[in-house]
């Protein structure tokens, strides 16, 4: 049986601010992306989703970000080499404490937002950032875009690589994801996404913007947890999947 990782960004509330429903999208995924404070999120709800998880049996990741609390970590910016890796090992550190506390452990790293998509194709931002996933757990799984320089560096540093496609986003001929800004660059029908999530996992293909179709590798299925249908759109993706002997894993368990 074909096997993929359904992993979702959760965690994304602030304070008395909550946004998207956590623990039932939690029922829905294998592997979750926890925001670690800086775009989003805050000790007490690390805590919670860290707890959960472990209950849940969900693979738990960290979800660095730019310093960007304001702008939910999706604005650009421009920090040293020394900078990324700092920024992440302090988060990454952070959601690995609070899974210690409960006696559970982290399964990977994914980057969030702007840094996510920098580091895609910036090898002195990417190698950075894997040194300090370096310094923290070599064994942790690196979930980054689907054929990008991230990917490439991970891979040839010897570390364990998953490449994530998305749900609910489109993509450009060269394989990277279409900027938010773009009024195309969100799939908001859940039968659309569906279709776009089968034809990467069952046919390693995905219609572009432009109406073409590349080549794409489809590791792990991300689902955005602030998408306003994201829990009726990992009900469908979960039920299309298995529908075609698909069976729904966390990356230590594929």
């Amino acid at each position: 049986m074909k096997r993929v990782d359904l992993n979702s960004d959760i965690g994304e509330g602030f304070g008395c601010y909550r946004m998207g429903d956590d623990e039932a999208i939690m029922a829905q995924v294998s592997s979750v992306n926890c925001a670690c404070g800086w775009h989003a999120g805050d000790p007490l709800i690390m805590q919670k989703i860290a707890k959960q998880a472990k209950v849940l049996g969900v693979g738990l990741g960290a979800h660095p970000s730019f310093p960007d609390l304001l702008g939910f970590g999706r604005r650009k910016m421009e920090i040293s080499p020394k900078e990324a890796r700092a920024y992440v090992l302090y988060q990454v550190g952070a959601l690995g404490a609070f899974a210690k506390a409960c006696g559970y452990s982290l399964q990977h790293v994914k980057l969030h937002g702007s840094l996510y998509n920098q580091a895609a194709h910036d090898i002195s931002l990417a190698t950075a950032i894997l040194e300090a996933i370096e310094d923290y757990d070599p064994n942790l799984v690196i979930l980054c875009l689907s054929g990008s320089v991230m990917a490439n560096q991970a891979q040839k540093r010897g570390l364990r690589v998953a490449q994530e496609v998305f749900a609910d986003r489109r993509y450009y001929p060269n394989a990277r994801l279409v900027e938010r800004a773009h009024p195309k660059a969100l799939v908001s029908d859940p039968k659309e996404a569906v279709e776009q999530v089968l034809g990467m996992v069952v046919d390693r293909r995905v219609k572009t913007i432009d109406g073409t179709n590349i080549e794409i590798q489809a590791d792990s299925i991300c689902i955005h947890g602030d998408h306003k249908e994201a829990l009726e759109l990992a009900r469908q993706i979960r039920q299309a999947l298995e529908s075609q002997h698909i069976s729904i894993k966390s990356f230590n368990e594929l």
